[in-house]
């Protein structure tokens, strides 16, 4: 009897049944057909099946290929192979290759990988198949290894094996390997094969070397499609979308037809570029050429629509569809998920359930992040038990997402828990509990993670080193930072582009600009997001020039401004001038479709609003159809920095009446601008019911505000209330009583702040210089001084400037002198201090030569600067050079103001040009003020000038009538010219208004003792 049965990977023990039941049967072996090429230029074509008779004489190797038809598992094919080593078939190439091909069908790759070492002198067969398998599998590094030592035992790599090892270092994005690669290529003359070329074209856009990568396809002179694939890929890949179009445009001019490859990498260009009308015009050229119902394209148009922000027709897209597979249903959940669409998310993936599609881990990790957007760790429970249901809770990729899910919920026990309960851990499970600890702060676990990581014979990865540089970013530890920095490099991880990335990061939170910006110049290619680090970092620390010049290199560079871009350099554009950069900024989002952003939109008000065009900022922001609490801070801090007070209240009462709920940004900005007390009260009260008063910068900010309605004693209980381990706290208390005139008390909680062992920052310390200047003690200053330097705070600017404003107030200039020229990096406010300092000592002459000196140096005069110079002229009696030097003020920019009229009014009445300073108070484009009429008369007093002096007199009386020094200073005028009539009448009229002398007193102390 003959019996005809076809067998493909059936269970041995059936098979051996069959043989035994019929003596005389003709199996059909089947396998896939394939041809290997030897190296000669021979190749071997393999048929798809095999016809063995049971009980014939056929030859070793038919029998062995049928044994091997019969492995179904990792122990059948060990079976297998020790027979090959019995009979010593271990040679035979072609049943060795075999071998091999089954142990990767039947996910044992490492049973090939350890029969391939054992091999001495593996030939080019054996090699190009195992590379073919681990490529197809993904093990790239497995493969790089066998290539290497294919090598170096002398077996040699043809065209077949090039592509591989070019695609293995793609995937590990391995440049520097991959460059040896070409060289040998280059060497072996195997550079104008198609196949190659069109591999490392995908290698070099894959790395980022868009250059390289194009030169090589240049350099062929009939690209197929293929290779014009690979090259289309690197620019979508590498986030240059406008040439990835104009690529595609190139590739239907040449007469090619794209293709499933060919649109499965344009599309996504299209989500990028929130180009929607583009990817429908793809989507049609994909109906048109007949790829349109392409497995790998229909999960790409979804992801388009959905990318677009386009949820309807990404849903209607997918509702069409005739046939609906596990990969289609899974772009679906991805994303609603990605969308922030998670009740979607989370319904797709029910639904998919009860249409009776098996979920498959890719499911699982596209849902899960959606749990973590609701915050819901409930709904993460459940599909944690739907995946143990499915036998999917073991699988990495799942375990891992859910591992991550409860780490960024804050719940790093149960993450430790699926951590410790993944059977075979993975460099991706040590990498997921590496970033699960640093995303909550605990940046030490996350280090010694990574410790036993490479304990554990792990090599890390670029992902390992992003989270380990993350952790040193927040610990703060330069030293430690760049001890990883030390060991991507020696793990050659520094070309990674990430990487990179992470580097930068750390340099530039680190307050180590500079190093950044080296850093920045080594990386040779770069994405969008090297970019925006910089720039972001540029800004925050206040470089608002490197920043600018950063954005216009990138622009040159021809690397396309995102969403991050914007919204980074737009604070920069902060005054009138840079009015037209940021209007630009705003065309440009429009034009990119990025509008209907609110964190852009936000950053436009706040831009519009900080360089003066307050209607323009008010109309987006009356535009935005949704407006966050950002919104309304943004135009309630716009209007505050023009001291427009009365708006910020209107626009708060608005907020409370739409519903917003004001977050504690929001009330630092109302405090300020309260009118009343009760107002700062109601303030406090809605701080204490919303638990916003917790935070620092607002308890200071009340704690300023009572203090400016000089209710200390309020100030007082906040203080007792809040932590005394934040130095603002401290500093604001001692600055409370400075504005409120007690000095003594300001350095007494100075004191109890030293006893409480706080260390003070450079708040404190100018904090305590200016209650020293209210005491004006020589004593003091001294030791004042002398804590300074013991804490290295001399070296700094500012603080300088206060200890020579200190030393000069206190009568001790040559030592304000000193510190003056002992100062690094003097700016304007070092030499007007010190040139007020020698006007008020009356040395006028000094105050000119450093004045003088001062321009010199190449520093310009300010306003404050000429105060100080014209105040030395006038008490020095420098009449020429006092009204030189303020008809000179305006060729150098700077505007006279009333305290510069103020300055020469004083300066012209003390030396007896009474008529000259009258004079210019009649030609003051404003109304003059108190102060300057004041001293007017004072001179008038002086120089007994009786006329000028009664009609400065009556002036001041219709200004302020209640102001007893006007009728001492009157009588005074009176009395010295002998008019003891009218002088009595003035005193009179004091009385009579029950008006009292304010008594004088000495403002200067030495030794402990006022000098009256």
């Amino acid at each position: 009897m003959l019996l005809g049965v076809t067998l493909r990977f059936f269970p041995a023990n059936f098979l051996l049944r069959t043989i035994q039941v019929h003596s005389r049967c003709c199996i059909s072996l089947s396998f896939p057909s394939y041809s290997l090429p030897l190296g000669d230029g021979r190749t071997i074509s393999k048929p798809s099946t095999y016809s063995i008779v049971h009980g014939s004489t056929n030859q070793g190797e038919t029998n062995f290929l049928r044994l091997l038809s019969l492995c179904c598992k990792t122990t059948d094919l060990k079976q297998f192979k020790s027979l090959l080593i019995l009979h010593g078939l271990m040679e035979d190439k072609f049943l060795v290759g075999e071998f091999f091909r089954f142990c990767f069908h039947l996910d044992s790759p490492e049973l090939a990988l350890s029969s391939f070492q054992k091999i001495e002198k593996p030939s080019l067969l054996l090699q190009n198949i195992l590379v073919r398998c681990l490529s197809n599998h993904g093990l790239f590094d497995d493969l790089l290894s066998i290539y290497i030592k294919c090598q170096k035992s002398g077996c040699q790599a043809d065209n077949f094996t090039f592509p591989f090892v070019i695609k293995a270092c793609s995937g590990l994005g391995d440049y520097r390997t991959g460059k040896g690669i070409h060289c040998i290529v280059l060497k072996k003359g195997f550079e104008y094969n198609l196949v190659v070329q069109t591999a490392l074209i995908g290698m070099y856009a894959k790395v980022g070397d868009l250059a390289t990568s194009r030169l090589i396809f240049d350099r062929i002179p009939q690209p197929d499609l293929v290779a014009w694939n690979a090259l289309l890929a690197g620019y979508s890949l590498n986030g240059r979308y406008w040439e990835a179009v104009k690529i595609f445009r190139r590739i239907q001019i040449m007469g090619l037809n794209p293709n499933a490859s060919t649109l499965a990498s344009i599309i996504p260009v299209c989500t990028s570029l929130r180009a929607l009308h583009i990817g429908k015009i793809f989507h049609g050229s994909a109906v048109k050429f007949g790829v349109a119902s392409d497995e790998s394209l229909e999960p790409a148009l979804i992801s388009m629509y959905g990318g677009c922000g386009d949820l309807s027709d990404a849903r209607r897209f997918f509702d069409f569809l005739p046939e609906r597979n596990v990969i289609v249903w899974n772009a679906l959940i991805s994303t609603f998920t990605q969308n922030q669409k998670s009740s979607d998310a989370l319904e797709a993936f029910k639904q998919m359930i009860q249409e009776n599609m098996q979920p498959n881990a890719v499911s699982f990790v596209a849902v899960i992040p959606s749990c973590e957007n609701f915050g819901d760790i409930d709904c993460g429970e459940s599909l944690h038990a739907h995946a143990i249901k499915d036998g999917l809770e073991c699988q990495t990729s799942v375990a891992t997402a859910f591992l991550s899910m409860h780490a960024k919920l804050g719940n790093l026990d149960s993450a430790e828990l699926l951590f410790h309960g993944i059977p075979e851990r993975n460099l991706l499970s040590w990498n997921s509990m590496i970033s699960g600890y640093v995303q909550n702060g605990l940046w030490e676990l996350g280090l010694n993670m990574f410790h036993n990581l490479r304990l554990m014979g792990f090599t890390p990865d670029s992902i390992s080193m992003v989270s380990v540089l993350s952790a040193c970013t927040r610990s703060d530890d330069i030293r430690l930072g760049k001890s990883a920095h030390a060991f991507t490099i020696r793990s050659r991880l520094d070309f990674n582009l990430n990487v990179s990335n992470a580097l930068l990061a750390f340099y530039s939170d680190s307050d180590q600009l500079p190093y950044a910006l080296k850093l920045f110049n080594k990386i040779q290619k770069r994405n969008v997001v090297t970019w925006n680090i910089l720039i972001s970092r540029c800004v925050h620390s206040g470089h608002i020039g490197n920043a600018v010049e950063l954005l216009q290199q990138m622009q040159q560079a021809d690397v396309e401004l995102n969403l991050v871009t914007m919204i980074s350099i737009l604070p920069s554009y902060c005054k009138s001038e840079n009015l037209v950069q940021g209007m630009a900024i705003h065309g440009h989002a429009i034009k990119a479709g990025y509008i209907s952003d609110v964190s852009l939109v936000n950053a436009l008000i706040s831009m519009y609003l900080n360089c003066g065009e307050l209607h323009s900022g008010r109309l987006l922001f009356e535009a935005m159809p949704e407006k966050s609490v950002v919104s309304w801070n943004a135009l309630i801090t716009g209007y505050r920095n023009h001291n427009l007070n009365r708006e910020v209240i209107v626009c708060f009462c608005q907020m409370i009446t739409e519903d917003q709920n004001p977050n504690f940004v929001t009330l630092l900005n109302i405090l300020p601008v309260c009118w009343t007390e009760l107002q700062g009260k109601s303030i406090h009260a809605y701080a204490i019911r919303t638990g916003a008063v917790s935070e620092p910068p607002l308890l200071t900010s009340l704690m300023l505000m009572y203090a400016r309605f000089e209710s200390v004693h309020l100030c007082h209980s906040l203080f007792e209330m809040a932590d005394k381990n934040n130095i603002s706290i401290w500093n604001t208390m001692m600055s409370v009583h400075v504005h409120s005139k007690n000095a003594k008390a300001a350095i007494a909680t100075f004191s109890e702040m030293l006893q409480k062992k706080m260390e003070p920052d450079h708040v404190t310390v100018l904090t305590l210089i200016s209650a020293c200047i209210h005491l004006s003690s020589l004593d003091i200053a001294l030791c004042t001084m002398g804590y300074i330097i013991c804490k290295g705070f001399e070296n700094d600017v500012v603080i300088g400037n206060a200890l020579i404003d200190l030393h000069a107030r206190c009568g001790n200039i040559s030592t304000a002198r000193k510190i003056f020229d002992s100062l690094i990096g003097r700016d304007s406010v070092s030499w007007s201090v010190i040139i007020n300092g020698y006007g008020m000592h009356g040395d006028g002459e000094t105050a000119l030569s450093l004045f003088s000196e001062m321009k010199l140096s190449g520093v310009g005069p300010d306003d404050v600067t000429f105060i100080s110079i014209l105040s030395a002229c006038s008490h020095a009696g420098l009449v020429e050079q006092g009204v030189m030097l303020f008809n000179s003020m305006v060729d150098h920019g700077v505007q006279p103001r009333m305290e510069h009229y103020a300055c020469m009014v004083d300066l012209l009445g003390r030396t007896g040009h009474l008529h000259e300073a009258y004079a210019l108070v009649k030609r003051l484009p404003y109304k003059p003020s108190m102060s300057l009429l004041e001293s007017l008369l004072g001179a008038c007093s002086i120089h007994s000038n009786i006329d000028l002096g009664e009609q400065i007199g009556r002036w001041l009386f219709e200004m302020d009538p209640g102001n007893s020094r006007l009728y001492v200073m009157l009588s005074n005028i009176y009395a010295a010219a002998g008019r003891w009539m009218d002088a009595s009448r003035v005193r009179s009229d004091m009385e009579e208004r029950r008006l009292r002398k304010v008594p004088g007193f000495s403002l200067l102390e030495v030794g402990g003792h006022r000098n009256g």
